[in-house]
């Protein structure tokens, strides 16, 4: 198969759609001759006998139209390839695990269609370490903690308080602020691949329990239904405010570093602007 080219397949499928090969010559531009050259080729290729030809027609045999059905998919595979790298500096997909960026990601979206009309802004919600960059789900992701996997670059965009996100009806949900020691003895729920909080948040003789959870959606849930608590960054409490949960500043612990990280060897046009934007935002907000 390393044989096959996409030119053989768009005169395979050409010859089919129009019926004969003068026709199919003359939408793909080249002469009847190099029809014949290049069906002979694929056939020789692929080992099998693709069309049967008449004075009158043309048809696929029964392989003919087994591979005609896939030589379309191909081609369409390919035709969005071209015109999504194409299209690249005129869409932007920004990555993020959890919060995107709080407070001012409305302002973000605004403040970036205002600058860059000509480049649309998708936020794509990916609960993985690096928040859809490494899966190419993404050009450029906003982290919140230090990405290890050295194809990445980061900088750091602003910083957040960290709450403790509890069920309503919890003692801590009516006071105004509480301590990393106020949950020792309590089961701090926590998304171990893209969370912010470990257990080393703590110091070893106050730490608390920990239980893994695997998005957002299910913290919140476990939170609500009181089976235990969260700390989190306060982007979580402007992105995710729910009936039933409280969220509350966690007053001795460290402030959550909120980064901006792309590909190393290949950043996408647009960082430097969103790098730019992103900054002003949390340093004037």
């Amino acid at each position: 198969m390393d044989g096959v080219e996409l030119r053989q397949l768009r005169c395979l499928v050409a010859i089919v759609d129009e019926g004969t090969f003068t026709d199919a010559a003359i939408v793909l531009g080249v002469s009847q001759a190099a029809v014949s050259r290049t069906l002979a080729g694929l056939e020789r290729t692929l080992g099998v006998r693709l069309l049967r030809r008449t004075s009158r027609e043309v048809t696929p045999t029964a392989t003919g139209l087994r591979v005609v059905e896939r030589a379309r998919r191909v081609l369409a595979d390919v035709a969005v390839l071209v015109e999504e790298a194409a299209a690249g500096p005129a869409r932007l997909r920004i990555g993020y695990a959890w919060s995107a960026v709080g407070r001012h990601t409305v302002a973000f979206q605004r403040g970036w269609h205002a600058a860059h009309p000509a480049t649309d802004l998708h936020l794509i919600r990916v609960n993985s370490p690096s928040a859809g960059l490494g899966e190419g789900a993404c050009d450029l992701a906003v982290v919140r903690r230090p990405l290890e996997d050295r194809r990445f670059d980061t900088a750091i965009v602003g910083l957040e308080r960290r709450l403790c996100a509890t069920a309503a009806d919890d003692p801590l949900a009516r006071r105004r602020s509480v301590r990393l020691a106020d949950l020792t003895g309590r089961t701090v729920l926590t998304d171990r691949r893209t969370g912010t909080t470990t257990p080393e948040l703590w110091p070893p003789e106050i730490r608390p329990a920990v239980e893994e959870t695997h998005s957002v959606d299910d913290w919140l849930t476990e939170i609500a239904a009181g089976r235990g608590v969260g700390v989190t960054a306060e982007s979580t409490a402007h992105q995710y405010p729910r009936p039933g949960i409280v969220y509350r500043p966690v007053r001795d612990a460290e402030p959550v570093a909120v980064r901006l990280a792309w590909w190393r060897d290949d950043p996408h046009p647009a960082q430097q602007a969103v790098l730019e934007l992103l900054s002003e935002l949390y340093r004037t907000g």
